[in-house]
């Protein structure tokens, strides 16, 4: 998006608070960033893009020790221009106060080193991000990158993202829509990627990455997916280079692996696309998937054993299926956003702000 040099708005229909404490009790008892961000913080031989988002992080804490992780909110001020607008959505009421406060900051640091934007360039709404994306397309600059990241704590959500999107689609089709889910047994989320392939965008990209197979007991986050309409071309490319790292580092058993698939707009009737979770699927109408020698798929070979070679993966992003949630995206590449009501320890750190900074994205 900084490529070019119209300005672009970013809209986060899901923000979260912004910025969690990984000491906070709630982190601590979920213990989810322990095998996500911790995992990368002290490596040596990152991937470029992985490279630049730790260091992004590392601009938290310039102590050098691991406390604070930024959700998307942080990431997206970070990245933008000073030209750029920022639009939060967040209807909790606790996480609200918390963003509310973290923004207040980031403005305060802004203006101590002399960034003044025209106009409020960040905006922060206490209310439902889908109901909120209508009134924000198109853009006045007909450029913007939208964030559809909800909890999907109630299998209605995905169906609200579904039509939210395709009503976003209907009045900006040139937007970019990126849209996290977890990859659960449940038939809402086996079925939702399908669903999405079928919305009308020029084209669509499809990550996913599971760091375990799954449990016998059907419980547990393992995996999880971003679905990106009209995606960036750059994207793929760095999602083929990053993918097998993050496997061979956060996969936890023989189960990791990693897919990336693009294509077109699908039409049809929705068909069934492979059984069980972790069963390889064959893809459907115009959708083209690499072969394993291009970088798709997992890059074990029959009856290797995890641990041997090289992996392809992703990190599972997201809360636990019927287990308490973490930090959002403190977890295994996590992304769970905190539903219970939250400290003062969650609040951004006073310390220096570095403008090219972090968060969740």
């Amino acid at each position: 998006m900084n490529q070019k040099d119209t300005a672009y708005t970013y809209i986060d229909t899901h923000a979260g608070a912004g910025v969690y404490a990984l000491d906070s009790a709630q982190a601590v008892k979920s213990g989810e960033y322990v095998d996500g961000i911790a995992r990368l913080w002290d490596r040596d031989d990152l991937p470029p893009a992985l490279a630049d988002y730790v260091s992004l992080v590392r601009s938290l804490n310039p102590s050098g020790k691991l406390r604070w992780y930024p959700g998307s909110p942080w990431v997206a001020d970070a990245e933008a221009r000073l030209e750029d607008r920022l639009r939060l959505f967040e209807l909790h009421p606790a996480d609200i106060k918390v963003l509310a406060e973290n923004v207040r900051k980031l403005e305060a640091h802004h203006a101590e080193q002399g960034q003044r934007a025209r106009g409020r360039r960040i905006l922060v709404d206490h209310a439902d991000g889908f109901h909120g994306l209508k009134a924000l397309l198109p853009p006045p600059s007909r450029r913007a990158l939208v964030l559809v990241d909800p909890p999907y704590e109630v299998k209605l959500d995905y169906k609200h993202v579904r039509d939210a999107l395709e009503e976003a689609l209907k009045r900006f089709p040139a937007g970019m829509y990126a849209v996290w889910y977890p990859v659960l047994q449940r038939m809402e989320s086996r079925q939702f990627p399908d669903r999405l392939k079928r919305l009308p965008a020029k084209e669509w990209l499809h990550v996913t990455l599971s760091v375990a197979g799954p449990r016998a007991d059907g419980n547990g986050l393992h995996s999880s997916g971003m679905f990106i309409l009209n995606p960036p071309y750059t994207l793929e490319a760095t999602l083929r280079e990053t993918m097998p790292y993050l496997v061979q580092v956060l996969g936890q058993d023989a189960g990791a692996t990693f897919r990336i698939e693009k294509g077109t707009q699908l039409t049809g009737a929705v068909g069934a696309r492979g059984g069980a979770v972790g069963t390889p699927r064959q893809p459907v109408g115009n959708a083209r998937r690499a072969s394993p020698l291009s970088g798709g798929g997992s890059l074990r070979l029959p009856g290797q054993a995890f641990g041997e070679g090289e992996h392809g993966g992703r990190a599972a992003k997201g809360k636990q299926d019927g287990a308490a949630p973490g930090p959002r995206d403190a977890g295994t590449g996590g992304n769970a956003k905190p539903r219970g009501p939250r400290s003062e320890a969650a609040l951004a750190p006073r310390g220096p702000f570095k403008r090219n900074g972090s968060g969740r994205s």
